[in-house]
């Protein structure tokens, strides 16, 4: 079956979006529009709030996926890379001493100087090791050298890396690779235009298991979800504190994709105005809707991750509705 086709032909309906509410004392000060879709491995959507197509860049959400020549490649194994280098290259690390050192040890292993790195330093950083997206660059450049392709070029769209990264991605989708649309991401690295429902593929088959280089990316981001983020990180925390079943990675801009493992189900929420607040209020709510993770779990993210001032809380309204063909 052609999931591509299969999203298309769907007839579709519109939900109502998702609003949080900032609420200071009793008054509303701010509001923020969400929609969000749960997509099976098929390509179904299975339920929705707001638009479904609804087109955004999915910024470092991808990155799993552009892990996975890291992998398939033996690049991974060749550098004894493990579970930690395999997280790291999947993560929006804190860029903490632990971070820049697992980030070091992979180009290290590679025999890679890190000034081979082409993502920022960071403010007030003195290294790209710093950078929240050099686990990801560092995988680029190893993979890079092992398949014997230019290392000075390897953020361009024409570089085989990243046409591979392509190919892999549009296969996921059911997709000719021409017809994805690339941008540059803030790091320097491609990043690409994709509906919510089309994310939300991508993580019902991040947890999936039927593709080994994606239950090895799945394991070792649960594994190690700490390299993923950083202490009391959204992405961390939730799969820290789900046991196992859910896969977290957020990006820029009020993007946010969570899988549930083993079951091929996948959930995308993108927030309208951007704002990293609302988009891990809704997606608490969510998964309160979903039952994916218990009353006692949710109840501690939420004092972790959704930090307010006194008097402040964040109010979500609205829910997934069941997709009706």
């Amino acid at each position: 079956m052609n999931i591509q086709t299969n999203l298309i032909s769907q007839k579709r309906h519109s939900n109502q979006h998702l609003e949080v509410y900032l609420k200071r004392s009793s008054s509303v000060e701010s509001v923020h529009r969400g929609h969000a879709v749960v997509s099976d491995n098929k390509g179904r959507v299975l339920m929705s709030a707001g638009k479904v197509n609804l087109e955004t860049f999915i910024r470092s959400s991808l990155k799993p996926f552009q892990a996975i020549p890291f992998i398939s490649s033996g690049a991974a194994e060749q550098t004894n890379s493990g579970e930690k280098g395999i997280a790291i290259s999947c993560g929006s690390h804190a860029g903490t001493t632990m971070h820049a050192r697992e980030v070091f040890r992979i180009l290290w292993n590679a025999e890679i100087d890190v000034s081979k790195l082409q993502c920022p330093v960071p403010k007030k950083g003195k290294s790209p090791l710093e950078h929240n997206c050099s686990g990801k660059h560092a995988a680029f450049l190893v993979t890079s050298k092992k398949m014997g392709w230019p290392l000075e070029t390897y953020l361009q769209g024409e570089h085989p890396l990243q046409e591979e990264i392509t190919r892999r991605l549009a296969e996921l989708l059911g997709l000719p690779a021409e017809e994805l649309v690339a941008a540059r991401d803030d790091c320097g690295a491609p990043t690409y235009l994709l509906r919510l429902s089309q994310m939300a593929l991508l993580y019902a088959h991040l947890g999936a298991s039927q593709f080994a280089e994606l239950e090895q990316i799945s394991r070792a981001m649960l594994s190690y979800p700490i390299l993923v983020g950083g202490d009391e990180k959204f992405d961390t925390e939730l799969m820290k504190n789900s046991h196992g079943q859910l896969i977290s990675k957020g990006g820029a801009e009020g993007i946010q994709c969570i899988s549930r493992l083993g079951e091929g189900i996948g959930l995308s929420i993108k927030v309208e105005d951007g704002s990293k607040r609302a988009k891990h209020a809704i997606a608490l709510h969510l998964l309160k809707q979903l039952e994916w993770i218990t009353p006692g779990r949710l109840e501690e993210l939420e004092e972790k991750t959704l930090l307010m001032g006194p008097g402040v809380q964040l109010e979500v309204q609205g829910e997934l509705k069941f997709q009706q063909n």
